[in-house]
């Protein structure tokens, strides 16, 4: 295996004096641009063990069991955004699939509030080691220290699973500069942070993993009747950085994705104020509805499974009732 050491390309502002020799004047800008080198991704390769094919389960020697192996998602996960209602419920799909170790990251707000559901995820799988972590996603050194602590206690990190996010409707012409930039700290940044944390311990392991975004159908289409351009920038943002780190880490055996779920039923979505809204929603969904939880485990426990995953990565997998076929 072959790694990209070459030193980051940034171009920077030249005020000082840099110059072809001492007998010439400094160059600009612009004129620096000809001499600058930019670094290049490297590819996996057929022989590279980290993306081959895997060879078929000697333990799994009848029909069930060949289809219990094909989905299985042993090992050790991250999740961010934990202990929110979509996070925990992907929480509790790994762990039915063979995880072993999971580490739970959120605000310390949500830990509260989601108290019981997580005593409740420790009672149910007694020999999973559960752990939780309060970070700030949008802090790089928060990010850095927790990942590294929750890797250490687990003993590698072959999944990560990104939830965090917030949401914002506001029309666009009132938008803050302050608004707009939480949403894509959150959103967008806050991810890369954390996918970007996670795949340095998995590049040191030597042995691959995966990462899962969150995204939306946000991404693909204006949201109706509610305003909310700074979200929807951000999702956007989060599918096509699934599909450049997905070429650009590759070949570590690092297999990046994301899932772009609709209008889901879940606490942000409640509340009698939003009765009108969530007709809209329903009425512009072909299966009429909006979607269930549990409906966007599937497409984690595919994603992040080394098996039935394996050939899949820059992929998004929009689950929504069909509501983007319009």
């Amino acid at each position: 295996m072959v790694h990209n050491t070459t030193t980051p390309h940034i171009v920077t502002h030249n005020t000082s004096s840099t110059t072809m020799s001492d007998t010439t004047k400094p160059l600009s800008d612009r004129e620096a641009l000809a001499f600058r080198q930019i670094p290049t991704m490297i590819f996996s390769t057929a022989s590279n063990p980290l993306t081959a094919p895997l060879p078929p389960d000697p333990s799994a020697t009848t029909p069930p069991l060949r289809a219990a192996a094909r989905f299985a998602v042993p090992g050790k996960a991250i999740i961010t955004g934990g202990a929110g209602s979509l996070g925990l419920t992907v929480a509790r799909a790994l762990l039915e699939h063979g995880l072993t170790s999971l580490s739970l990251l959120d605000l310390p707000s949500t830990f509260t509030t989601s108290a019981a559901a997580l005593t409740q995820l420790t009672t149910d799988f007694p020999h999973a080691q559960i752990r939780t972590y309060t970070v700030d996603v949008t802090s790089p050194p928060s990010v850095d220290e927790t990942i590294t602590t929750a890797a250490t206690a687990m003993g590698g990190i072959d999944y990560l699973c990104c939830f965090a996010g917030i949401v914002c409707s506001v029309p666009s012409a009132t938008t803050t500069p302050s608004q707009f930039t939480q949403l894509l700290d959150v959103n967008l940044t806050g991810s890369f942070l954390c996918a970007q944390a996670a795949a340095r311990h998995m590049i040191a392991q030597g042995t691959g993993g995966s990462i899962v975004f969150t995204a939306s159908i946000s991404a693909y289409a204006t949201n109706f009747p509610q305003p909310q351009v700074a979200y929807n920038v951000s999702k956007a943002g989060v599918v096509h950085m699934a599909r450049n780190l997905a070429a650009e880490w590759a070949v570590h055996g690092i297999r990046v994705n994301s899932v772009s779920p609709g209008y889901m039923d879940t606490v942000l979505n409640e509340g009698e104020g939003l009765r009108p809204l969530r007709e809209i929603w329903a009425q512009r969904c072909p299966m009429g509805r909006m979607g269930d939880v549990e409906e966007i485990t599937g497409p984690f426990v595919l994603l992040c499974s080394p098996r039935a995953g394996r050939y899949i990565t820059g992929m998004d997998l929009v689950v929504d009732g069909g509501a983007m076929t319009l």
